[in-house]
């Protein structure tokens, strides 16, 4: 049995811009994907608590690069480029896209897909490219509403609900689950934890080449 995931002892690995460059296809690994200002390397610092592991920025944009944290042997987190509201040209947008439909597509160790999407300004265009291209891939999708502590219990449970409704009228509730979120207080963090454990488990056992 697969002893229990410490996310405390992530360690940054390697930045690659393509998925030729990244580390081997083996193992178990778990993407967090979302537009620039989704809070994804908030995330990434909380859930491993190390605020300086995962780069953040006030600039929207700066995650360029796919960046890789080891767990463990087999078992990586990655940081996927931030989206939508980089001021770069239209052909670099483009390459980034390809890079990221590349990887969600064809990286065989990737286990599960954590889309980090604003509570205030859930299932942007970018979002449900990011759902359709997962569920393209039959890839498990987790849906992190975060800076949840914005609002109070019942406002965030009713965009929560929202949300819920509007991809199950989408046709994309297979695969995907929902929580609320927050860096700042550190609320659904357990909840987050579990599903990356679940995926990640198998990650542990994979025998190496």
């Amino acid at each position: 049995m697969s002893d229990v995931i410490s996310f405390r002892k992530a360690q940054f690995l390697i930045s690659a811009p393509s998925l030729h460059q990244c580390p081997e296809d083996n193992g178990c690994e778990v993407a967090f994907a979302g537009r620039s200002n989704a809070g994804k390397s908030s995330a990434i610092n909380a859930l491993t608590n190390n605020a300086k592991l995962a780069r953040t920025s006030k600039t929207p944009g700066r995650t360029q690069l796919l960046n890789f944290f080891s767990l463990s042997e087999h078992c990586r987190l990655v940081d996927l480029p931030g989206y939508g509201f980089a001021k770069v040209s239209k052909a670099l947008k483009k390459e980034w896209d390809q890079h990221l439909a590349e990887y969600l597509q064809q990286r065989q160790s990737l286990k599960g897909l954590v889309l980090l999407m604003d509570i205030r300004h859930p299932l942007q265009e970018y979002d449900w490219q990011m759902i359709r291209w997962a569920c393209q891939s039959q890839m498990p999708v987790h849906l992190l509403l975060t800076k949840a502590d914005k609002f109070n219990h019942g406002p965030a449970k009713a965009i929560l609900l929202k949300v819920q409704r509007e991809l199950s009228e989408a046709g994309f509730w297979d695969n995907i689950s929902i929580q609320t979120f927050s860096s700042l207080k550190k609320t659904g963090l357990e909840e987050l934890e579990g599903i990356l454990q679940d995926w990640l488990a198998v990650g542990q056992d994979a025998p190496t080449d």
